[in-house]
C-alpha cells in the first residue's frame, strides 16, 4: 500500500528506518499511530498537518481514543510516536516548540478488563463460516489461526505463504519488534489450513488476501471477518480479534497448561505480561502469578 503522507512525515520515516535503523514493524506501528491522527484530522475538519495540531487539539484526539476504550498505555505509545514526529519538525526548524513535551496519560494500576469468551461461544464462531466456497474457507481459516494460535492482527495480516511449514507442520510468525517465534500447528488446525491452501495458486505472496483487489489483507478486514462470524454465532458480547487470542490464553490456562508456556506460545516477554489477557474461570490466576512470583525471588 503506498502511503500518502504530507512530505515532512514521509521524511520523518525514512529518517526512523534509514538512519535510526528501526525495524519494519516499528515503523508501521508508528504508521498506524500517524493514520488515526490523520482520520482525527478528517472527521474534525482540521486541515493541517498532524505535526502542527494544538496541543488542546491533541487533547481532543486522546478524549476520542479514550471513548473507543482504548488503554491509557496504548494511547501513551501513540503519543510517544507522535512526540517523536513534532521533535524531528522542530529539528527541522518548522515549529518553536513540541507541544506534547510532558503530556501523558497516568496508567491505571489495574489492568484492562477483557470480555471473556466461553469455549462453547469459540467453538459457535469456529463453525459460523464453512467449507464451501472460497470466501468462507478463507474466514475460515483466519478464525482458527487467530484462536488456535492466539496470533496478533498484525501477525495474521504478516503471514506469507511461505509462513507455514508444510514438513514441520509449524507456523512461523513476526511479532513485536521483529522478534520471530515458531508455533506447532494441531492436527485439527493443520487439516484446515491444506484445505484453504488448495485455494491459491501461487506459492508466494500473503497468505491472507482481499477477495475483489487480492491485496494482502489489512487488520480492518480481519475485524470484519470476526464480526461478521459474531454475527451468525448470535453471541452477544463484543468480539474483536484481540476477544479470540485472550480466548486462547484463557482456555490453555483452564486446561493446566503452565502460565509460562502460555507466554512463550503468545509472544510476550514474560508470563507477567501475560496475565492481563487471561481470564480464569475455575482457577484462582492473581493466587497463581503471585506463587510463581514468588518462587521466581526464592530462585534469585
Amino acid at each position: 500500500m503506498i502511503d500518502n503522507f504530507s512530505p515532512t512525515v514521509q521524511g520523518y520515516l525514512s529518517y526512523q528506518f534509514e538512519v535510526r535503523k528501526l525495524k519494519p514493524l516499528t515503523i508501521n506501528d508508528i504508521k498506524c499511530s500517524l493514520r488515526k491522527v490523520e482520520k482525527f484530522c478528517l472527521q474534525e475538519k482540521i486541515d493541517r498537518d498532524i505535526w502542527q495540531l494544538s496541543l488542546q487539539e491533541y487533547i481532543r484526539w486522546v478524549n476520542s481514543l479514550q471513548d473507543q476504550k482504548q488503554t491509557a498505555k496504548s494511547i501513551n505509545k501513540m503519543l510517544s510516536h507522535v512526540r517523536s514526529l513534532i521533535d524531528y519538525a522542530w529539528q527541522l526548524e518548522r515549529l518553536d516548540r513540541n507541544v506534547l513535551t510532558g503530556f501523558h496519560l497516568k496508567e491505571s494500576e489495574t489492568s484492562a478488563i477483557y470480555a471473556s469468551l466461553s469455549i462453547e461461544d469459540a467453538q459457535k464462531l469456529m463453525k459460523s463460516f464453512g467449507k464451501l466456497t472460497p470466501a468462507e474457507r478463507r474466514s475460515r481459516a483466519i478464525l482458527l489461526l487467530l484462536y488456535g494460535c492466539g496470533l496478533r492482527t498484525n501477525e495474521l495480516c504478516l503471514l506469507d505463504m511461505n509462513s507455514i511449514d508444510l514438513d514441520r507442520q509449524e507456523l512461523k510468525v513476526f511479532g513485536k519488534g521483529d522478534k520471530e517465534r515458531v508455533l506447532p500447528l494441531s492436527e485439527a488446525l493443520f487439516g484446515e489450513l491444506l484445505i484453504y491452501l488448495a485455494d491459491r495458486k501461487r506459492k508466494t505472496g500473503p497468505l491472507f488476501s482481499t477477495l475483489i483487489k487480492k491485496a494482502r489483507m489489512r487488520q480492518t478486514d480481519v475485524a470484519d471477518v470476526v464480526e461478521t462470524a459474531a454475527k451468525r454465532a448470535d453471541i452477544k458480547i463484543k468480539i474483536t480479534p484481540k476477544t479470540l487470542r485472550h480466548a486462547f490464553a484463557s482456555h490453555l490456562l483452564n486446561q493446566g497448561v503452565d502460565i509460562s508456556m502460555i507466554s512463550t506460545l503468545m509472544g510476550h516477554r514474560s508470563p507477567r505480561e501475560t496475565g492481563v489477557y487471561i481470564h480464569a474461570e475455575e482457577k484462582d490466576l492473581k493466587t497463581a502469578i503471585f506463587k510463581m512470583s514468588n518462587e521466581s525471588e526464592e530462585e534469585k
